[in-house]
This record gives C-alpha cells, structure tokens and sequence, in this order.
C-alpha cells in the first residue's frame, strides 16, 4: 500500500477518535462505537478498494463518504453531508462513474440535500430521495448488460436497504413512531452492511468472472455475420461496441461486413482495444471508454474473443474479396452490354446502310438485277436478326415492352405477353430482355411447348420476370444457357430460379433488385 494510502487512513482513525470525543465519549460508549465503526468501514475499507482496483473510483467514493459521516460530529449542518457520495457510491458503482442525466441529476439533489442542512431535515425530502435513489439504480440495472448488470445488482441491494431505511425513518418520524435513537442504529447497521458488501463484491465478486465465462461459451457457437460483435457488446456491457478485423492486405480494418472502418483517435470518448494472435494485431475493440477499464476484464475479453475473432478476420476477409468479385461481375455484364450496343450501332450505321446503297444501285439496273436483289433482301434480314441478337435496338429506343413485343413476334411458339410499362435502368432492361430471349430460346429448341406466357412486373424493390411453358419439363439448370442467365442474373445481385419437373413444363423466374450498386466503386 502507498504511502499516501496510509496517510488516508491514519487520518481517517485520527478524525474517528476526535468525532467520537467530541460527541458521544464519555457519555455513551456503545453509540461511540457503533458511529465510528460507520466512519472507519467506509474509510479504511475504501483505502483497500481504491488501492486494490485503482481503475474504480468506487473506493474513493467510500472514503469520501466516510469522512463526510464523522463530519457530522463537528458540526451540526454537516449532519447529513454524506449523503452525496453516499449516493455517489450507489449510482456509480462499481466503476464509480455516473453513466446516465438521470444519474447525474440524482447525485446532483443528493449533494444538495447533504450541504443544505435544513432541507435534509425534511422527511418528505428524505422519502423522495430515497425513493428516487432506488429507482436510478434500478433503471441503471435494467439497462446495463454483461459484467456490468452482475455487479449492479449489488448496487442494487445495497440502494434497496439504505433507500428503505431512510425511507422508514422519514416516515417514523412523520407519524411519531419509534424514538431517534432507534433509528439512528438501524441507520448505522445498514450503512456497515452496504460497505462491507460493496468492498467484498468489489475486490472478490465473481460478476466478472461469470461474464467472461458465459462469453467463451457464447463465442463457442458465433456462426452468424454479427453475433461475435453482439454477444461481446452484451459481455462487457457496452451496447455501441464495435469489432474491427485487421487486414493483410491492404493494410487497415474492416467490419463483419467487410467495410472499411477508422479506429478513433486517442484521447476521445471511444477506446482502441487492441487484439493479437501470437503477437501479431488481428483485430481491436471500439468501445466506450468508461466500460472497459478494468485490467482484468480487459485481458479476460482480448483472451476469449481471441480465436473468434481470428476467425471473423478470415470471414470479413473472403466477404470483403467476394464483394470485389461481385463489382467485378457487375463491371463485365455493363461493359458487355455496351459492347453489344457499339456493335449494333455499327451494323446499322455501316453494314446495313451500305447494303441500302448497294439495294438502290441494284434497283436502276431493272430486271436483270432482280435476282441480286431478292439475295440482298435476304443479306439485310439476316443482318438485322443478327444486329437484334447482338443488341435490339428497340430496346435502346423504345424501351423493354416494345423489344419484348417484337421478340415475342419472331418465336416459333406462341407467347402471351405482359409487361409492365415502366422504364427501368439500361443494365436492368438489357438483363431482363436478355433472360427472355435465352428462355424463348430454349423453349423453341427442346420444350416442345404449345404456347409460352412471359410476365414482367415491377415489385417492391424487384423487377420479376416469369417465363412459363406447356412443354415437356426436364430442363438442365447446369446447361451452358441456363448458366449464362443464372451468372447474369447474379452479377446484378438478383436470384434465378427453374422449376421443370418431367412432363409438366418450366417455370422460370428471375428477380433483380431495382436498386444497383455502383458498378464502377
């Protein structure tokens, strides 16, 4: 123990000596006693605590207490003054900060009450600080969480009695039961009580032992994206805890969901707790400053979460690596995309127009050159079906109805058509078109089918599109085209799905979100 420490509590047994002289000895011993017992538990207690878990200020706070109790022997308007650490203690345990404004308001109307010694002394005051002493503690140990909830129901116990015994003596005194001695002793047992209890709790209670192993055995079963970073905010008490994984390459941090995020500097209101693996980072804790100060809990945490944690890392890697490839995907669908609509630009603007010009020089030669001309009519139309295939240019101009219409029109199979009217993004028409036109495609080449119904609808959120045969069932969702549609559809985030049981027909149906991320991030 400190030198200091020791100057404490010599002083603290020094000013006990003197109180009691200067109040109850000679005259009455035993009252001596039971008062300086009061003032010496707080103070020589609190010395151990506040040397023992320097990190809390919940061992100060009993030694203020302490000295304010044997303040009331020398002065008559110091008699209530230790009400306000008092209070103190009881709010702020067991790290001896006060976490809330209704903490601070209370502690605040306690220190008030102890200084202002005639309204202490009215009992309808005393009954409503009791009453809400009682009720803070019991809001703070409904909203705390982890070790932090254990060690506030000591708190808790302890508000409990000395709200109800002040409470009492408010009360007797109102109503003229019982005698101010009486009192005084019931006051004195239970303030004994609450710091025996509080320094027992805080040097051997086992709320932090009890988190960490509840936590190792919740971190034995995180399998979902979210729950490590949940079940450690529940452990520690600190619901804005934030987990970041240390990246290899490039160098920096992420989150569960792979997105990059920015340690706090030092000195803030938020906390870096750094974790390692065989003394290499490989992750930190964000968290709120006030929480995690306790040397013991921190170790205890860095050394549970450790292999969790090391196991996140790799996920919140490969997700971080998947949503590049995704991106990826997303830039070689668009770029293909327009490629088709260059090339189909092109045919029209070069080929096409120059097969008009030769068409036009055909037609000044008459009869001769029909023969030619019936063969170019030919080279056109087969030029314009392979400029549709490439990229319709209805779809560029006129919109998906209309493309779809005009497909629909070129099927060996009959289709009954519904579109919605609304325009949707070039990437999303394109992909849709595409998906129809792959599907009348394998309607016409192995359904055998009578009739074919194509339905395009805009939902909540969703372009969904349905293609629907009479034919023969059976298709292969692992075939090149099926595949080509279903890595279409992916790459925009949208899902495929085939339905073709034998004999009964395909249904497939494609949903894209209406909403595309950037492409280009």
């Amino acid at each position: 123990m400190s030198r200091r420490l020791v100057g404490v509590a010599v002083a603290g047994l020094a000013v006990a000596v003197a109180a009691e002289s200067a109040t109850y000895l000679p005259e009455e011993p035993a009252m001596a006693a039971a008062d300086a017992s009061v003032g010496l538990a707080f103070v020589g207690l609190g010395v151990v605590a506040w040397q023992r878990r320097p990190a809390s200020r919940s061992g100060l706070l009993m030694v203020a207490t302490g000295f304010a109790w044997f303040a009331g022997s020398f002065a008559e308007v110091a008699l209530f003054l230790h009400r306000g650490p008092l209070v103190h203690l009881l709010l702020g345990y067991p790290r001896g900060r006060l976490r809330s404004r209704l903490e601070r308001v209370v502690v605040a109307a306690a220190y008030v009450d102890g200084v202002i010694y005639p309204l202490a002394r009215q009992d309808v005051v005393t009954i409503a600080l009791a009453v809400a002493v009682l009720a803070t503690v019991l809001v703070g140990w409904l909203h705390a969480g982890g070790a932090e909830r254990r060690a506030r129901a000591s708190a808790l116990a302890a508000a409990s009695v000395v709200a109800l015994v002040l409470g009492l003596v408010a009360v007797g005194r109102l109503v003229r039961v019982g005698t101010d001695a009486a009192w005084l002793w019931a006051y004195q047992g239970v303030l004994l009580l609450v710091a025996i209890g509080l320094f027992a709790d805080l040097l051997w209670g086992q709320w932090t032992q009890a988190a960490i192993t509840g936590l190792v055995v919740d971190l034995g079963e995180v399998e979902e994206g979210g729950m490590l970073r949940a079940k450690l905010a529940r452990a520690v008490g600190d619901p804005s805890l934030e987990v970041a994984y240390r990246l290899l390459e490039p160098d920096g941090y992420v989150d569960e969901a792979g997105q990059p995020i920015l340690l706090p500097a030092a000195g803030g209101t938020r906390r870096v707790t750094y974790l390692q693996e065989g003394g290499r980072p490989i992750g930190a804790l964000i968290h709120d400053a006030a929480v995690l100060d306790d040397p013991v809990l921190v170790n205890a945490v860095a050394a549970a979460a450790g292999v969790a944690v090391a196991n996140a890392r790799l996920q919140a890697e490969v997700r971080a690596r998947v949503s590049e490839v995704e991106a990826s995907r997303r830039r070689i669908v668009e770029a293909a995309d327009a490629e088709r609509r260059r090339l189909e630009r092109e045919l029209r603007e070069g080929a096409e127009r120059r097969l008009d010009h030769v068409s036009e020089l055909l037609a000044d030669c008459g009869p001769p050159g029909a023969d030619l001309q019936r063969e170019l009519q030919g080279a056109r139309a087969a030029l314009v079906e392979f400029a549709r295939g490439v990229h319709p240019r209805t779809l560029a101009e006129s919109g998906l109805a209309a493309a779809l219409a005009e497909l629909s029109q070129h099927s060996p199979v009959p289709v009954q058509l519904h579109v919605s009217a609304e325009r949707l993004a070039p990437a999303l028409e394109a992909a849709v078109y595409f998906v129809c036109s792959e599907a009348l495609a394998n309607v016409a080449k192995h359904a055998k089918a009578s009739r074919v119904g194509v339905r395009v609808e805009r939902g909540e959120g969703l372009v969904v599109v349905e293609v629907r045969d009479d034919g023969v069932g059976g298709a292969d969702s692992a075939g090149s085209g099926l595949r080509g549609l279903a890595d279409r559809v992916q790459a925009l985030q949208g899902r495929l799905r085939i339905e073709s049981p034998p004999g009964e027909g395909t249904r497939l149906v494609a949903e894209v979100p209406l909403s595309q991320p950037d492409a280009m991030a």
